[in-house]
């Protein structure tokens, strides 16, 4: 068994293979919607209603950064704001049924891409081989 390559050089090759994957999911979804944009909603998603200040602790990146995301987000009708129930100096963002079918759709069309892929391109040793590695991507993306 030869010795595994030095952590550089994997960090390097996955992130070109994650980042030539991301491209293709993104044409394939043609929607014109960014990637800082589908990850709010696909928070908004998972986490429900929430502030600009979750949202901003959840994606690790500035509030000022987020407020513009959902501007832009409320203007195509993907969000909505609403008094925050016990806090009138915040607003909660939530998802729209437009926004919620925005977000089943890529995860339709992106599942949906990859599977593809996946039954084209590996065989099935290679697709064991994938599916053992998942849980080990997740840890290195995980909080």
């Amino acid at each position: 068994m030869t010795d595994p390559a030095p952590p550089r050089d994997i960090a390097e090759e996955l992130q070109l293979a994650i980042a030539i994957l991301v491209r293709q999911l993104r044409a394939a979804a043609g929607d014109g919607v960014s990637l800082s944009q589908m990850s709010v909603l696909k928070r908004l998603d998972r986490l429900g209603p929430s502030t600009a200040s979750e949202l901003a602790r959840a994606e690790r990146i500035r509030p000022q950064s987020v407020i513009a995301t959902v501007n832009s987000l409320q203007a195509e009708g993907h969000v909505a704001r609403s008094p925050h129930p016990t806090d009138r100096r915040q607003q909660l963002i939530a998802l729209t049924p437009q926004g919620r079918g925005l977000v089943q759709q890529r995860r339709e069309a992106g599942q949906g891409r990859i599977a593809e892929l996946i039954a084209e391109r590996l065989g099935p040793a290679e697709q064991q081989l994938l599916a053992q590695a998942v849980p080990l991507l997740r840890r290195l993306a995980e909080d």
